[in-house]
């Protein structure tokens, strides 16, 4: 899959849920209102629209949500998944996750040929954790990140750069993940959904947090890619790597090779607009996928050239309406 700029569409991110154990403030309402579940797309035909994006060209999938563990079934569709890693069709299956669930979860996703995946922590202050999540806790997090190591899984932290909230702890944080032997990534906050607040007040540019760190450490510009958008440094002082990922203030659109399958059929083909593109009607039309092909190659015509992001006085409303959880960052 090729589009019109000449991107090769190798990766796509699956939202499995929309629905969240956290109701983190950046991302979120706290009194949601999710999709009926008669609206979601079943197992098993979130993974024949996998099965049909593999056969296309991609290389790379990646679960998501809301929170993915939270999905009834999720094990059945990784196990299904799976198989595209033996035959090397698939190069990586992973996710991202809040963590709350890998205790439980995090053995049968190495069984199943997960090698890595993304903890989404944004502090490591306990009652600012439960500040930023509202229902999250930390301890809870941090056993489930033991239980990833134990079974082999490299991790990754997220983390949101917030002002005024985590940019003073950052630096622990780098301390914290590398120690462990984890990469950190920190991500600008994104105008995504109504979330009760003004995003101006979070705001925080990721440039602004790299001049400050460079007074207590020495940051490397390396050439380490995991196929998504973070630009990595690696960092003198404790030989770990750390990712910047900035849709405001250096976006990456040129190089994107990623599109977005909703929990219900729709995809994005682009995170930060709203033009999209309805999979579930052409995948229930027929058992066979020439109707759901000829949608993907029409879907994938129209991917932008970037997006619109903007967070300042002037655009503090949402860019686009819909919640991170929908599409899952």
């Amino acid at each position: 899959m090729v589009d019109n700029f000449g991107r090769a569409i190798t990766y796509l991110r699956v939202s499995v849920t929309d629905r969240c154990d956290f109701r983190c403030v950046y991302c979120m309402a706290e009194d949601m209102t999710f999709l009926p579940k008669k609206d979601l797309l079943s197992i098993e035909e979130l993974e024949r629209l996998c099965d049909a994006f593999i056969e296309k060209g991609v290389r790379k999938l990646r679960l998501t949500g809301g929170e993915p563990l939270v999905r009834k079934g999720i094990m059945t569709l990784v196990e299904s998944l799976g198989r595209h890693l033996r035959s090397g069709a698939l190069e990586e299956l992973t996710l991202t996750t809040n963590g709350s669930q890998l205790s439980k979860y995090a053995a049968e996703l190495a069984a199943h040929g997960v090698k890595r995946i993304n903890v989404s922590v944004d502090t490591l202050d306990d009652a600012k954790f439960r500040q930023i999540t509202r229902w999250g806790e930390l301890a809870k997090v941090k056993e489930g990140i033991r239980a990833a190591q134990a079974a082999g899984l490299a991790i990754k932290i997220n983390a949101v750069a917030l002002k005024g909230v985590n940019d003073a702890e950052i630096p622990e944080m780098i301390r914290w993940a590398h120690g462990e032997g984890m990469d950190l990534t920190l991500i600008e906050t994104m105008p995504l959904g109504d979330i009760d607040g003004d995003r101006t007040d979070q705001y925080l540019p990721l440039s602004v947090v790299r001049a400050n760190l460079m007074d207590q450490f020495t940051l490397e510009d390396i050439p380490y890619k995991t196929g998504g958008p973070a630009r990595y440094v690696r960092i003198k002082e404790t030989g770990g790597r750390l990712g910047f990922i900035t849709p405001l203030t250096h976006n990456f659109c040129e190089s994107c090779n990623r599109v977005r399958l909703t929990c219900t059929g729709t995809l994005f083909m682009c995170l930060g607009q709203e033009d999209a593109a309805d999979l579930r009607a052409p995948l229930r039309a027929s058992e066979g996928n020439d109707l759901l092909n000829a949608a993907i190659d029409e879907a994938i015509s129209r991917k932008p050239k970037g997006h619109d992001f903007i967070i300042d006085r002037r655009h503090n409303k949402p860019a686009v309406a819909r919640h991170m959880s929908v599409t899952g960052g």
